[in-house]
């Protein structure tokens, strides 16, 4: 006899939504949200981009951001991935934006760090790492609206300790409801 697993989407007895069931054994299989964690890292006046050397969106610029691991915390899976993209070092200094983006099922957690040295390099995840002067950041070739609303609330606080995470900024808190969600803005890790 060959099991399958979850292959039947129905809502199991007790439930509200559709869920993966297995037909042999009732098992059900909760998918639940991603959880993205990264940081915008500064060097002095500098911000640490990588260009993406991974699909989606092959080529262009981000700050180091990646799907969170297990049994890590988020500051500590931010700040892997700041080594595994552009194997630099920094110091997490808070919390500067949490981004709820239902329409594809992720959570993003992005951290204000500095460098510990100006000392970076391309991961096996980036083509190239640079640090980019406020002028010299490719605004035009940024892989997703995530990287631009956190590098400018980044430069907002800068100096200020004690800020608040901004929220997802073209989906404000009164108008976000189940049955009218903003436009999609479509952002992978």
């Amino acid at each position: 006899m060959q099991f399958l697993g979850p292959t039947s989407r129905i809502i199991p007895e007790g439930d509200d939504r559709e869920r993966l069931v297995c037909g042999d054994c009732g098992f059900v299989l909760y998918e639940n949200p991603k959880i993205i964690v990264g940081a915008v890292c500064t060097w002095e006046d500098r911000y640490l981009l990588c260009r993406r050397a991974i699909a989606p969106r092959i080529g262009f610029w981000t700050m180091p951001v990646g799907y969170m691991e297990l049994q890590e915390t988020t500051e500590q899976g931010a700040l892997r991935e700041v080594w595994e993209e552009a194997r630099a070092t920094a110091r997490i200094d808070g919390l500067l934006a949490l981004y709820s983006i239902p329409e594809i099922s992720q959570v993003h957690m992005i951290y204000r760090a500095h460098m510990s040295s100006p000392d970076c390099a391309a991961g096996p995840e980036s083509l190239e790492v640079g640090l980019f002067a406020w002028d010299e950041i490719p605004w035009d070739e940024l892989a997703y609206p995530n990287v631009r609303w956190s590098l400018e609330y980044e430069r907002e606080m800068k100096g200020c300790s004690g800020f608040p995470p901004r929220g997802r900024p073209d989906r404000p808190a009164a108008t976000q409801t189940v049955d009218n969600p903003s436009p999609g803005v479509l952002i992978r890790p």
